[in-house]
């Protein structure tokens, strides 16, 4: 896994280039320059080798961590029970976050992550986060704040593709009854047309 022998620390830290990253709108827009600096400095600054896992789908040790991509790229994918393959989600690269879901609640890993290119990543674990709030409050809340605005955005996002996909499905079944009734559509046993 990600904290093994392929992930080492950078040699010359470049924090001023995460700081910015975590201003992103791939990362956490919400914080201030002073805010982003202040959350770096609690962030370990790592390298870590092509083809690692950075975080697995399932995983249910080694949840509580968030990592900030400074520079290369990373798959991120799903397990899909009625596919032998898992599904491609997306590709991501400087300015992107994973894990902030684990970092919060410690439940298993509900995607997996894994560097296609070799990486620089800024990671920043519980312990430290739980340290940032103790030692710098007003900002451990900021990034909290900023954390649960991400997360809330890609919760509106998964429910339009839910009311999307729900869509599909009705006028698929519309296109079953359709041929299974010789091209004549079905009488509506109820207002939602079954």
């Amino acid at each position: 896994m990600f904290f093994s022998k392929s992930s080492a620390p950078l040699k010359d830290p470049n924090q001023e280039k995460a700081a910015q990253l975590f201003m992103t709108p791939t990362a956490l827009a919400d914080l201030s320059e002073a805010e982003a600096r202040a959350v770096v400095g609690f962030m370990q600054l790592r390298r870590v080798k092509h083809g690692t896992v950075l975080i697995k789908e399932g995983e249910v040790a080694h949840t509580d961590f968030m990592m900030l991509i400074l520079d290369g790229e990373v798959l991120v994918d799903n397990e899909v029970t009625s596919m032998e393959d898992s599904m491609v989600m997306s590709i991501i690269g400087p300015g992107s976050l994973i894990g902030e879901m684990g970092l919060l609640d410690a439940a298993p890993r509900s995607a997996t992550c894994t560097a296609t290119s070799d990486l620089a990543v800024a990671v920043m674990s519980r312990e430290a986060l739980l340290k940032l709030i103790q030692d710098n409050p007003a900002v451990g809340a900021r990034l909290m704040l900023a954390i649960s605005k991400r997360l809330s955005d890609r919760l509106r996002e998964a429910n339009r593709k839910i009311k999307t996909l729900g869509g599909l499905s009705r006028a698929l079944q519309q296109e079953l009854d359709v041929a299974h009734n010789g091209g004549n559509l079905p009488t509506p046993l109820s207002p939602l047309g079954y």
